[in-house]
C-alpha cells in the first residue's frame, strides 16, 4: 500500500480549512488516516500553514510521498530543501 501526505478538508460550506495527514492512498479524502502532520488555512491573508517538521521528516524516511498540492505547500515552507540536504 502506498502511504501519502494529503489534504483532508474540514470546515463549513465555502469556508474550508485543511489538515495535512498521512494516509494510505486507498482511503477516501476525509477517511481514515494514520497521523496528522499539519494544517493549512487558505482563507486567511496570507495563508496560514502549520507543520510538524519532525513528523514529516520521519514519514519521508519511511517512504511517504506527497500529493502535488501538499508538495507545493512543503516547497513554500522549505521542507523539501531540508530533506535533500
Amino acid at each position: 500500500m502506498a502511504v501519502r501526505f494529503r489534504l483532508a478538508r474540514y470546515g463549513t460550506k465555502k469556508k474550508p480549512y485543511y489538515r495535512i495527514v498521512v494516509a494510505e492512498s486507498i482511503y477516501p479524502r476525509n477517511g481514515r488516516f494514520i497521523e496528522k502532520v499539519g494544517t493549512y488555512d487558505p482563507l486567511r491573508e496570507p495563508a496560514v500553514i502549520n507543520l510538524d517538521k519532525e513528523k514529516i521528516k520521519e514519514w519521508y524516511k519511511k517512504g511517504a510521498k506527497p500529493t502535488k498540492t501538499v508538495e507545493n505547500i512543503f516547497k513554500k515552507q522549505g521542507i523539501l530543501n531540508e530533506l535533500t540536504l
